[in-house]
């Protein structure tokens, strides 16, 4: 999945905006970040701890922490692997 379908799938949300965060494209709603490009193929999406766990440990390929995320309300996503159904249902979720 290319960060280009991602921002279709984004902006179809209503009031999510299209911005910056740490330097990378991101997206948000009320100025609050919902995700947000990492690096080329890694996407950052805010989630409740508890379903950010039951992702990475059911589908451990496409969602994944680094330490610097560990603890923290949001899960990166790997866009090599991730489906748009996914992605849709995981932003929409955020």
């Amino acid at each position: 999945m290319k960060f280009a379908a991602v921002r279709s799938i984004a902006l179809a949300l209503p009031e999510v905006e299209e911005g910056t965060a740490y330097g990378t494209p991101a997206f948000k709603v009320q100025k609050k970040l919902l995700a947000r490009l990492r690096q080329e193929d890694v996407l950052v999406v805010m989630i409740d701890l508890a379903d950010k766990e039951f992702l990475m440990r059911s589908k451990p390929a496409i969602y994944f922490s680094t330490p610097h995320y560990d603890g923290y309300v949001a899960v990166l996503v790997n866009l090599k692997k991730a489906t748009g159904g996914e992605l849709r249902s995981l932003v929409a979720a955020a």
